[in-house]
């Protein structure tokens, strides 16, 4: 199986990306929580290796800024071997579920939900989901978006269940 197909490619470059739209409740959090996502606003860049049968440059550009009901909206591209791929969505504390969530919408129609937990002075989100590639092959993603010290990190994964085979990313985005 050749791992960078253009679907592989893009649902593998949207887990770089931190988090859409959410439908959820409105965030009604504590102003600390509140305050911990607000400080990361602004122009993000990013610049990675995806790694597979293949290894491939990845360039990533995020900018986060103020939303409503205390909800902070992300905006982001990547580009990796002539593709583009746009991601968009929402942090957000969610204080009926007492949780952190992630939630983003891509061009390459991956969606998801992370959820986030409190770690030291950030928070760090976990994302897992199962989706099929252009050729119906099931797919294992997994990313770990951390919003540590002042940076922004992804670590991200396919899993391609039936081959075994994997693309893995590591992008660490600084302002």
């Amino acid at each position: 199986m050749k791992l960078f197909g253009p679907l592989s490619r893009s649902i593998a470059v949207a887990g770089l990306v931190v988090t859409s739209m959410m439908a959820a409740t409105p965030a009604l959090a504590a102003k600390a929580d509140i305050e911990l996502l607000n400080s990361y606003l602004g122009n993000w860049k990013g610049k990675g290796i995806l790694v597979g049968d293949q290894s491939e440059t990845v360039k990533c550009h995020l900018s986060l800024t103020p939303g409503n009901q205390d909800k902070v909206i992300y905006s982001g591209r990547c580009a990796l071997a002539g593709t583009i791929l746009s991601v968009n969505g929402t942090l957000a504390y969610i204080d009926a579920k007492k949780r952190y969530e992630a939630a983003m919408s891509t061009n390459a129609t991956f969606n998801g939900t992370a959820v986030g937990q409190k770690q030291g002075d950030g928070v760090v989100f976990n994302l897992r989901e199962r989706e099929t590639d252009e050729e119906g092959n099931d797919m294992t993603i997994t990313a770990v978006i951390a919003l540590l010290n002042k940076k922004i990190s992804v670590e991200f994964q396919v899993l391609f269940n039936a081959s075994g085979d994997i693309l893995r990313a590591s992008v660490p985005f600084t302002k």
